[in-house]
Order: structure tokens, then sequence, then C-alpha cells
């Protein structure tokens, strides 16, 4: 088995954990928020895990034992939310979200940033840079929207 495969996994734990973060944190703001929080990261979780599964197999795991591992790095995603929980503050959950939320987002911006926008600056087709753009704007419509409800 190649290091990728363990390194992938590592990865994989550390970011779920801040999902579980998130998720915890977010209801502990209100049950919208949570929903809002969840439904995001469910919907950023599916393509990510399909390309973990891929490159556990490409590392050489077979297909069993890379669903098995996969599984347990879902769990990070629950210690995050245990952590978030126990981290609550007795004056409220004002104080525990004043640190996750903004330090989670971060996370997340920082691998919109690292990841996304140099594919982004090195798009050759002006059209496709213009649908990102677009797609991208989309998004942000969206969350703003649906924070409006």
């Amino acid at each position: 088995l190649q290091i990728s495969g363990y390194l992938n996994l590592l990865a994989n734990t550390v970011d779920n954990f801040t999902h579980g973060l998130a998720v915890a944190a977010s209801f502990l703001v209100s049950r919208k928020v949570g929903f809002l929080t969840t439904m995001a990261i469910l919907l950023h979780e599916i393509p990510h895990e399909v390309g973990d599964f891929a490159i556990l197999l490409r590392a050489g795991f077979d297909r069993w034992s890379a669903a098995k591992m996969q599984l347990y790095t879902a769990l990070g995603g629950i210690l995050g939310a245990c952590f978030a929980i126990c981290a609550q503050s007795p004056k409220g959950a004002g104080e525990t979200v004043a640190w996750i939320l903004p330090f989670t987002s971060g996370g997340f911006l920082y691998i919109a940033l690292v990841n996304v926008v140099p594919d982004l600056l090195e798009e050759k087709n002006p059209w496709n840079s213009v649908q990102q753009i677009l797609l991208l704007c989309t998004g942000i419509t969206v969350m703003v929207l649906l924070s409006l409800t």
C-alpha cells in the first residue's frame, strides 16, 4: 500500500472532524443554521468521498478495505461534533460558536482558495472561466437567499 493512501485517510479524518465541529456548532446557533450547514457539508462530501475512495483504490487498497477505512474516517466527524458539544460554555452556546464557526469557515475558505482559484487562473478557455464565475456567483446568491429565509 502506498503512503498516499494513508495520508489521504489522515487528511480525510481531519476534514471530517472540522465538519463535525461545524455541524454541532451550527445546531447550537439554531435548527435552521444547523440544517443548512448539514446540507452544505453533505453536498460537499458526496463527491469528496467518491474521490477519496478512488485515491485509496489507486494506493492499493481493495474495495472492501477502502470502504471500511472511509467509514473509520467518518468517526472523525462524530468526534468533532462531540468536541463542539463538550466545549460548550456554561454561559451559553454563544461563546462556543464564537470560535468554532470562524475556525471551520476559515478552513473551508482556505481549501477553496488553495484548490479552486489556481485552477480557475490556469483555465485557457474564456467561456469556461465565465461559466465557473457565474456558478460561483449563483452559489453565493443561493447562500444569501437561504440566510434571509
